[in-house]
């Protein structure tokens, strides 16, 4: 823990960079940088490559595992490109089987590719939605939209609990469809009055996979 406060205080020194500007450009709390620079906690993996590029030093360095403080300089393979990074709010958990309660965690966050058009992130429980390869565990990305079309995957509250599943409505039957990617799961059918207490988060966009 000492290794890492050191070597933190000694880039932001080098650096020039206060902790006010490396929580500005990390996207982590003041408090939290404030913390690790009184060696109070240690990052985790994903806070370290976040402070680790804004200060451009390397993150073996920062942990006291390398003993060069510049990140190495290699030619990456040409289908290899730069990876921008950005941090994502977390939601909760969606279900993928039956509805689960959705909760909001405003100190939880995944850090993933800034290129993804998406609001927020959630974790999906369950085996409901395989058939369109999201499984238990994968973060699964929302792009914040109260209308989706049909056919396309969203994240959609049913009675206060969240579920992920592809949307189908017939506003002429006043009938909506939330289907599983899954055949051992049934079709969630509602009609008419039904549809006052469901609304829809977004759509998902992306997905990440866990490697098991």
């Amino acid at each position: 823990m000492d290794i890492f406060k050191d070597r933190l205080i000694e880039a932001m020194v080098a650096r020039g960079m206060r902790a006010a500007e490396l929580s500005k450009r990390t996207g982590l709390s003041k408090a939290r940088i404030s913390q690790y620079v009184n060696g109070k906690f240690t990052p985790k993996s994903d806070a370290v490559l976040l402070i680790a590029e804004a200060l451009q030093v390397s993150e073996l360095w920062l942990l006291g595992k390398a003993p060069d403080m510049e990140p190495a300089e290699t030619e990456p393979p040409a289908n290899i490109s730069p990876l921008r990074l950005r941090r994502y709010p977390r939601l909760g958990e969606i279900a993928c089987g039956a509805p689960i309660l959705a909760v909001e965690d405003p100190d939880a966050g995944y850090v993933t590719a800034a290129d993804i058009n998406a609001d927020f992130c959630l974790t999906a429980k369950g085996d409901s939605m395989i058939g369109a390869r999201i499984f238990d565990g994968d973060e699964v990305f929302i792009q914040q939209t109260d209308l989706v079309e049909n056919g396309e995957i969203a994240a959609v509250v049913v009675e206060g609990e969240a579920t992920l599943k592809r949307v189908y409505y017939y506003p002429e039957e006043e009938k909506l469809i939330l289907t599983p990617e899954n055949p051992a799961y049934e079709p969630l059918v509602f009609v008419g009055r039904e549809l006052e207490d469901i609304h829809i988060l977004g759509r998902a966009v992306a997905f990440q996979v866990k490697l098991r």
